[in-house]
């Protein structure tokens, strides 16, 4: 039986960090990966010859981590396209055109989301990232909906829609309702404030030319084949004696210590012997992934910049509730991205693919026009249906789970450590969050080796 130092269960951002911090310690390491692929929910394929940034792809400013992960990978970012106007298309069908400041709404509504998020803002700013549970008010705030807890603070829903939208269909991807304000907060806190999700040029800020799957790959190629094992899907973690014993369907490893490096709603594929502890029981079945279908349209050029259009389109209620030039480093072909949220993408996958496809051009035209519903190459990414993933973005608690629970989610259980961008504070459920999770993971095991 293969014995190294420490086993991680897979291979994405966050796995591959903490294996190249414990190899560069001098550990010995063993990293296996479920997919026939690295990169976990970051993937940039081919289609019909076409690149797209199937996963996650974008930086902001404030993510360090990954910034200086990539430049020390050798790679390069570029800004996302965001020359031109916006277009917001209103609850009543009403398109505007706009600068692409605050969204073109009545005086009042506008005011209304201002003062909105202010009060975010000054939530997240005293809450933070690190330890939300902590706050005073943390269970009260994590006691009710995001919808209803926006209600209680105004009365004009216009204004409550369009908030609710950055958190609900933009991040979390799950209805206001099923998520609770403090949860919304620890979003808002772990992208620096509230206004950070609100500003497009801040969140979605630049990309990496080539993709962000090339981070990786490029860590994957570093640790070297015989550390990073593909379609190798672990099935037992028997951690009943002095090493760990890890199963996949073919063989057996045995570690000192493993980290589990995967979202929440996949540690129950894995069958623990003996089995986690009550707490982990318990508060691993409140964390459940999101749903949402990233859409990808190429046109022969990006026509929408003749029209002095940005590429970027905003509609609470929307089919698309957003969506933006994609245009990949150096093309000269034109990409749009669009995002079909929760209750959304349920309706989208209960069509045949033909009126799907139809349907969702038709909501991205009604923001760019006519042009849009004759891409050159449409596809959609759909994790949902993957094995290894099951939904999309990321994980987030029940309503009471994150007050409950949340302060456990990081506490190893024996030599077992558990790791991802979904339980991860500062950068929590972006590419940035699996670099300083899977960091910060390596590095106590690291100190309780000494």
């Amino acid at each position: 039986m293969e014995t190294v130092e420490t086993i991680i269960v897979g291979a994405g951002p966050t796995g591959l960090t903490a294996a190249r911090t414990l190899q560069a310690a001098g550990q010995s390491v063993l990293v296996l990966e479920a997919r026939d692929r690295v990169g976990g929910r970051t993937w940039t394929d081919r289609i019909d010859g076409q690149m797209f940034e199937i996963g996650g792809q974008w930086i902001s400013p404030d993510q360090t981590a990954i910034l200086d992960l990539v430049s020390e990978l050798g790679l390069e970012t570029f800004p996302r396209h965001r020359e031109g106007d916006s277009v917001f298309i209103a609850p009543d069908g009403t398109r505007t055109v706009y600068d692409g400041g605050m969204f073109p709404v009545p005086a009042a509504t506008q005011a209304e989301m201002e003062r909105l998020i202010g009060l975010l803002d000054d939530l997240a700013a005293r809450i933070g990232a690190e330890a939300p549970w902590d706050a005073e008010d943390a269970a009260e705030l994590d006691a009710i909906s995001f919808h209803h807890w926006l209600r209680q603070q105004s009365e004009d829903e216009l204004a409550c829609a369009n908030i609710g939208m950055f958190v609900a269909g933009g991040m979390l991807t799950k209805p206001a309702t099923a998520f609770s304000a403090l949860q919304a907060v620890l979003m808002a806190a772990s992208a620096g404030s509230f206004s950070h999700l609100v500003d497009d040029h801040f969140i979605l800020d630049r990309r990496v030319v080539g993709g962000m799957q090339q981070v990786s790959q490029l860590l994957a190629a570093e640790l070297g084949p015989e550390v990073v094992r593909l379609n190798s899907p672990v099935r037992r973690i028997d951690w009943s004696g002095a090493e760990v014993v890890v199963s996949t369907d073919d063989a057996d490893f045995a570690a000192t210590d493993v980290i589990v490096a995967v979202p929440p709603n996949l540690y129950s594929r894995i069958t623990y012997v003996p089995h986690l502890p009550r707490l982990q029981q318990v508060f691993h079945q409140h964390q459940s992934m999101g749903l949402v279908i990233k859409v990808h349209a190429t046109y022969d050029r990006p026509f929408w910049r003749e029209q002095g259009l940005s590429g970027t389109g905003f509609g609470s209620g929307r089919l698309v509730q957003e969506v933006y030039d994609n245009t990949n480093h150096g093309e000269e072909a034109g990409t749009l991205v669009g995002f079909i949220s929760d209750v959304n993408a349920d309706a989208m996958w209960a069509l045949d693919e033909e009126d799907r496809k139809q349907a969702i051009l038709t909501a991205i035209a009604d923001f760019l026009g006519p042009e849009a519903l004759t891409p050159r190459v449409f596809h959609l990414s759909d994790f949902g249906a993957e094995e290894w993933t099951r939904g999309a973005y990321a994980t987030s608690y029940d309503l009471g789970g994150l007050h409950r629970w949340g302060r456990y989610q990081n506490d190893p259980v024996g030599p077992l450590h558990f790791a991802s961008s979904d339980i991860a504070g500062r950068g929590y459920q972006h590419v940035d969050g699996a670099v300083r999770i899977g960091r910060a993971t390596a590095e106590t095991i690291l100190s309780d080796a000494h």
